[in-house]
């Protein structure tokens, strides 16, 4: 009995001394970051800008694989197949959480098939409308369409989509009635916005930059918290009239569940670096992002949380779940 208790022990430490040192040589090949988007969009390019800062650190390439497809989860759905060895991490995002929000059955679990690294940014959602809506302000364009219920149209990047979701969450807290017009991604729904067709959209600054400047569009206020530097003078949709309101882009890592915490920590660790680099601050503006910083408890629990909000969300404003 007593061989055997040694025997058991040795094996004990033996799978620890592996497992420390396996840690310890990683990464011993390319990583790989899969962003479950096309390429050319914000996750893809700002993908991209944080695995070239990371990569130094980590000593070894970044590999971006896209693999788009049915609203982000094909590629999400990859990840957490995926062995967790360290060597595939997804790009999650607002989208990812809306999906969980949304959808009863799931290939994956984003509750229990993930680690969460840490976020990368934050952009803000910019409500713009038609120029000929004669509204000049957030507090405007409720009283507009509380006096023509039913008439305002805007446009979305589709069911269940991360600016559906942030205009039914304003929709609901400002108390109106406005028509959902779903498109099947960004750049329709901006045109048939800028034909008159619909009356008002909510996207990134990127997207619709141009088309403001250019006064095709009327932008009237952004959805985060607070007031975004890119557009300094443009309140919040919060101080417009609709207290506590906030809905913005987000972007980070995550890792498959039971990665060894050696990996998932120098992970994080590099993330962090990263994030301090001002050649990446400089490319994250060009897409109306600014690096934002989180331990892995906190953007665990802030994913966590989106989760729940935007159920209740999908609950208030009757969207069902499929």
């Amino acid at each position: 009995m007593k061989c055997m208790r040694l025997g058991l022990s040795a094996l004990f430490f033996t799978a620890i001394s592996i497992g420390t040192a396996y840690a310890q040589v990683w990464p011993a090949k390319p990583i790989r970051f899969v962003v479950p988007y096309p390429p050319g969009g914000s996750n893809d390019v700002l993908t991209r800008i944080t695995a070239q800062a990371m990569s130094p650190g980590l000593g070894q390439p970044i590999v971006i694989d896209n693999r788009g497809g049915a609203g982000g989860m094909i590629g999400t759905d990859n990840v957490a197949k995926s062995p967790p060895d360290g060597y595939s991490i997804v790009n999650v995002q607002a989208s990812f959480t809306a999906n969980a929000a949304l959808r009863q059955k799931m290939a994956y679990d984003p509750f229990t098939d993930f680690v969460y690294l840490g976020m990368m940014a934050r952009g803000p959602l910019l409500a713009v409308v038609h120029p000929s809506l004669p509204v000049k302000n957030i507090r405007e364009l409720i009283a507009l369409a509380k006096a023509r219920p039913g008439q305002i149209n805007y446009g979305s990047t589709g069911t269940g989509g991360h600016n559906h979701m942030a205009t039914e969450l304003f929709r609901h807290m400002a108390g109106i009635n406005i028509v959902h017009v779903p498109y099947k991604g960004v750049a329709p729904a901006l045109t048939d916005l800028m034909g008159g067709h619909t009356q008002m959209v909510m996207t990134s600054l990127p997207s619709a930059m141009t088309s403001v400047q250019a006064g095709r569009l009327k932008a009237l206020a952004v959805g985060s918290e607070k007031r975004s530097s890119f557009m300094p003078d443009m309140p919040t949709i919060s101080e417009s009239g609709v207290p506590g309101y906030m809905a913005e882009f987000w972007w980070g890592l995550a890792a498959p569940a039971k990665t060894p915490v050696d990996i998932v920590n120098r992970l994080t660790t590099e993330l962090g670096k990263a994030l301090q680099s001002a050649e990446l601050k400089q490319r994250f503006a060009t897409e109306g992002a600014e690096p934002s910083t989180m331990t892995r408890e906190q953007f665990t629990g802030f994913v966590k949380n989106e989760i729940t909000r935007w159920r209740k969300v999908a609950q208030d404003a009757g969207i069902k779940p499929e």
